[in-house]
């Protein structure tokens, strides 16, 4: 096996595994990691590898502990649980598309903000898994090697959209609830490039707060908004949302937050503020 750096070098040679016993180690590591950063995922790949043997010599007494754990990663770019669709951009976006003739990229984005389904379940959701209360959908992302069911609750606004959509024209024999202006199923491609289409013409972007950074809102984003739906709808914990979505509570404690909390807050002192005029 293959270890980043000057690491590889190290365990390949005279030296033993035990000098990563050193809790001086990991600040080692993070300094290799730091100085790899023009190349943020490379670096990260090579802290998850060492990670990964360390923790194999852990188990076998080879190391004591594993200094490579723990060590958060420089690429961010994976990280989208706190990126959203907003009420405001969903509208812009349902009237866009209709002007652009592309009506179907918003039933398409409309319905990830109000189940949560990821691409290729929303393209494969057929009439015949949905229920009264519920939509179950046996989903086909795998997770830890099962293929999990997504279970959605029918909120109201989910009630009107389906209702919406079963007014849709399809070619003969076509089940899913989406389909495109054709009346066809979607695939995932082709819906996520139809609503980068819509978004593109309104120049919908995500800014981090800290850095600045600007970043393309996805369809894959409107699983957020979702979740946001379910945070002020619902009495949810974290811990059962971030078990919905297949996020860490973490993730989930800090959409609340940017989303739901603040709101609340503004909204709070804007009401005193109104009282004391």
């Amino acid at each position: 096996m293959k270890t980043p750096g000057h690491f590889s070098a190290a365990i390949n040679s005279a030296v033993p595994l035990t000098v990563f016993n050193d809790p001086r180690m990991k600040a080692k590591i993070v300094a290799w990691r730091d100085s790899r950063a023009a190349t943020p995922r490379a670096a990260d790949m090579g802290v998850t590898v060492l990670k990964s043997l360390l923790a194999f010599g852990e188990l076998r007494g080879k190391v004591i502990t594993n200094v490579a754990r723990g060590i958060p990663s420089l690429y961010r770019g994976g990280d989208r649980a706190e990126i959203i669709w907003t009420p405001d951009e969903l509208t812009r976006f349902h009237a866009k598309a209709i002007e652009m003739s592309l009506p179907a990229a918003s039933d398409g984005l409309r319905l990830a903000a109000t189940t949560g389904l990821r691409r290729e379940d929303l393209v494969t959701l057929t009439w015949d898994q949905i229920s009264r209360f519920a939509i179950l959908k046996k989903a086909k992302k795998s997770s830890r090697g099962r293929r999990r069911y997504a279970t959605v609750i029918r909120l109201p606004e989910l009630d009107t959209l389906i209702e919406e959509l079963e007014s849709r024209s399809r070619k003969e024999g076509v089940n899913t609830v989406l389909v495109d202006n054709d009346g066809a199923p979607w695939t995932p491609d082709r819906l996520t490039k139809a609503v980068g289409k819509v978004r593109d013409m309104l120049g919908i972007v995500h800014i981090d707060p800290e850095t600045g950074v600007r970043r393309k809102k996805h369809l894959h984003d409107a699983r957020g908004t979702y979740a946001t739906k379910l945070m002020t709808t619902t009495d949810l914990t974290d811990q059962e949302l971030a078990g919905m979505m297949g996020w860490s509570p973490d993730e989930v404690s800090r959409i609340r937050h940017t989303y739901v909390d603040q709101t609340k807050v503004i909204v709070a002192l804007g009401e005193r503020m109104r009282r004391s005029v």
